[in-house]
Formats: C-alpha cells, structure tokens, sequence
C-alpha cells in the first residue's frame, strides 16, 4: 500500500546570509555607513524556503535541486534535514551564496557569490516528478528548471504546475496552472503596454493576459506588493484583483516563495485558483508582517509543527512585527455583537492612535455569559469577519474568557482603548497594561448607539410587521 503523493519542489536554492548591526556613523574614507555588527543569520533561500514553507503543518514535500561539495551546500542540507526530502541533482560549482548586510533592520547592501551548473537528472527525480500530487516550480535563473524540463513538461499535462518565473530563467511549459511574477519580473518580461501607465492596474492585466498566451498557462497571477495580486487569462477578459487583508509593513524577503508554496499547497488540496491565491494572498502578508524570510522563529519551529492559525488573522504576529519596527499598537476589545456608527467612530479613532489596530473579540461562549441567553446575534466568525473588513482594523483575536487580560499579556499592546463613560481606573485591562508600560485610555463613544438598543428596535419593527391591521 502507498502512501499518499507528495507535493514536490523544483528549483534553484540558494544560501541566504543576514548580516545585522546598527548604523550611527560614516567611515572616515568614504560617505559609506559603519555598520556594527549585532549578529547574524543563515537560512536556505529560493527553492530551499519554498519548499520549508510548504511543508508546515506536516505536508509531505520533496525537494528536487542542485547540490554540490562546498560548505553553503551542506548548511542548506543540514536546515532542510527532517522538514523535506531532497532528491539531489550534482551541482558543478558552488551554491550561490545572497549576503544582505542590514542596519536597523533595513538592507544596506547585498553581496551575491558562488554558482554552478546543474547536472543531469536520474531515474529517482524523474519518478518524483511522476508521481507528484502538485509541484511547484521556483526558478531563480540558475537552469535546475531546465535540466528537469522534459519531465516536467509530461507533469503538466495530468497535475497541477505552479510556475514562480524569473527573468534569467526557463519559460514556464505548456499547461501550467497558475504562472507567479512579480511585478518587477512581469515588466521584465514583458516590458510593453500599449495605452497604459506602465505600472497602472491595466497595464498589469494586460501584460499577464499576453504572458499567459505566450506561456500557454492557464492563468497568470501578478503579485503587486500591497496591493495584492491579479489574476489574468489568456485571452484578455475581466482580470481578479484579489487584495491583502492587511498592510504587512515588514520584511518582504522571501514573500513570493510564500505565495507560490501557499498557492500550490492550496491547489493540491483540491481548491480552484481563485481560491487557491485567496489563501495565498494572506499567508504571505502574515509572512511578511512576522518578519519575512528573516523571522528565526521559521527555523527554531519543529519541522512538522501543528495546524496552522488562520494566517489573515495572525494578530500575534503583526503585533510582533510593528514593535520590531518601532511602531506603536494599540488594541481594543468586546462584542461587536451588531457593528454599528458607535462601534465604527471608536474603532477609526482607536487606529488613529498607533501604527496598526488589533481588536480582542469575546467568543460566543463568553458573550453568552456576559449578554444572556439569545446573545450573540452573530456567531463569531461573522463579527470577525466584519470587523477585518473596516478599514480601521489591522487584525481580530477571539478570546474565550470574560474579560481579555490572558490575550492582552500575548499580544502585549502599548496603547489598550475603550469606549464610552469608563474612567481608567475602573477599567481590568489597566492594571495588566502596566506591568510591561502599556497605556489604557478611553475615548468618547458616539451617544446612543448600542447593539441591545438596535437588536430591540429590530425586534420592535418585527413585531408590527406581524400584527393585524386594525379593524
């Protein structure tokens, strides 16, 4: 009895080196900045992080890359050891090597060195390659794509190929499912727009429309940073414009090997593309908003952690990434049982307040307690959806306790608001804000608005639709 296909991984891999220090003066011979170094990081890169990010949660990935003798190589083998398999084409040459020095957290300048030439694949990849339930190819122009070609060629006629292109690189083969640019690389590779800003939206969907007819894909997905992705067709037709569900504002080191991994992922569970990049979407902003390919809690995790959390509500993690940064954040929190004006006033001037909102949203269990029977009016999955849709809101949190102390002392926010007539010294949370030199404070709440009020005038306005007329 077999067990079940595994998602496998083409591409180059790369050694990827963060220098990090901090930068408060120039060198004496030269306008450049001294960078004091703090510490520094190595991860695999390209296909290597691709094929990491695909296999959390336990999935079942196989890595097809070129690999030689020198020393990057066997630190990349040593980090991907119990997360993939690695089936291994020879590496003539050295793997290359991306060093980013970083000051404050921001690249100074980056040093590429090594590279080789990918040999011939054996029997054992091209089985891989046969038997994959999805694959996913990540090119970064250093031909590994090329030496498995044929097969994979074969592999599209029957399984699901995501493309991550580069310009250097392979054109995508014939019948892949979903082809990932950039939108540098969509430029790059179709540089051409005919009536159009060159970086407008239709220029976009004009340039992944003409792709996918050159590359005979069935769709072409444009990442546009924080604007999200388009998916185009061949053919022209109405594009997909599918947005992120938040501003990341962190490290976009590795965001579009997130994107293809979560988008194959996705497709070898049975979702369509539409869908399939609708996940991919979130999880790389939540990448990027945890610190992007530099996060060292990617690789300290076990190799096969537990279910993922929702990655569009990774509060936790966008909290850590604006401290990082220096932001401020603020959070909020109740029941939101029906979102009303009162509720949308204090939420936007809560956001005024900080770089980012974070609302801690009672579970039904808990608005139960607190409202009585016949609350909530929504379950919780719809009230967190709503308020993740205000402009004003970041990301939601949903706590089971009465009161959010326990969530609070996680996400550890500078700044804790509430609404209404509270003073602060009545206020629970305050008492827990200061043990890490967080501030509560209470802002005017638009007067008369309150969901018991709306659920009665409802309940009213019920009741008279049913009464008989008189008479």
């Amino acid at each position: 009895m077999t067990g079940p296909k595994p998602l496998v991984v083409v591409g180059d891999v790369l050694l990827d080196e963060d220098i990090e220090g901090v930068a408060t003066r120039l060198a004496p011979d030269a306008p450049a900045p001294v960078v004091d170094v703090t510490g520094d990081r190595r991860h695999p890169g390209g296909a290597g992080l691709a094929a990491a990010l695909a296999a959390r949660g336990g999935r079942d990935v196989v890595l097809v890359t070129a690999l030689g003798d020198d020393p990057a190589s066997e630190t990349v083998r040593r980090a991907l050891s119990g997360r993939v398999g690695l089936l291994e084409l020879p590496l003539h040459g050295t793997l290359p090597v991306k060093t980013r020095v970083l000051a404050g957290g921001r690249p100074v300048v980056r040093i590429d060195r090594g590279g080789g030439t990918p040999g011939e694949p054996d029997d054992a990849v091209r089985g891989a390659l046969a038997g994959a339930h999805a694959v996913l190819v990540a090119d970064y122009g250093r031909h590994t794509a090329g030496a498995v070609r044929a097969s994979l060629e074969d592999v599209a006629r029957h399984t699901p190929v995501v493309w991550d292109p580069h310009p250097r690189g392979e054109p995508p083969v014939p019948g892949a499912r979903v082809v990932t640019p950039s939108a540098a690389e969509a430029v790059a590779l179709c540089p051409g727009s005919a009536g159009t800003s060159a970086m407008s939206l239709g220029a976009f969907a004009e340039r992944g429309a003409r792709l996918a007819e050159r590359w005979r894909a069935a769709g072409v997905a444009v990442t546009l940073g924080d604007r999200g992705v388009l998916l185009t067709r061949p053919g022209g037709g109405t594009p997909m414009l599918i947005p992120a569900p938040f501003r990341a504002g962190g490290d976009p080191c590795g965001a579009g090997d997130c994107f293809a991994a979560a988008t194959v992922a996705a497709l070898a569970d049975g979702l369509l593309p539409e869908e399939a990049l609708q996940r991919a979407v979130a999880e790389a902003a939540a990448f990027v908003a945890a610190g992007g390919a530099g996060n060292p809690g990617l690789w300290h995790a076990p190799a096969v952690p537990g279910p993922a959390p929702d990655p569009a509500a990774d509060a936790f993690g966008l909290a850590e990434a604006v401290r990082a940064r220096g932001g401020t954040v603020v959070a909020t929190g109740g029941c939101f049982d029906l979102v009303h004006a009162g509720h949308v006033g204090l939420l936007e001037s809560a956001r005024r307040i900080g770089d980012c909102l974070i609302v801690c949203l009672n579970s039904d269990a808990s608005v139960t307690r607190r409202k009585g029977a016949g609350r909530p009016l929504t379950p919780a999955a719809d009230r967190a959806r709503v308020l993740a849709a205000l402009g004003s809101v970041d990301a939601v949190v949903v706590f089971g306790e009465d009161t959010p102390e326990a969530v609070l002392e996680r996400l550890r926010p500078d700044v804790w608001v509430k609404g209404g007539d509270y003073s602060v010294q009545e206020l629970p949370e305050a008492e827990v804000l200061r043990t890490w030199g967080g501030q509560a404070v209470v802002l005017p709440y638009l007067d008369g608005r309150s969901t018991t009020r709306l659920a009665r005038r409802a309940a009213r306005a019920a009741a008279a639709a049913v009464r008989p007329p008189p008479g």
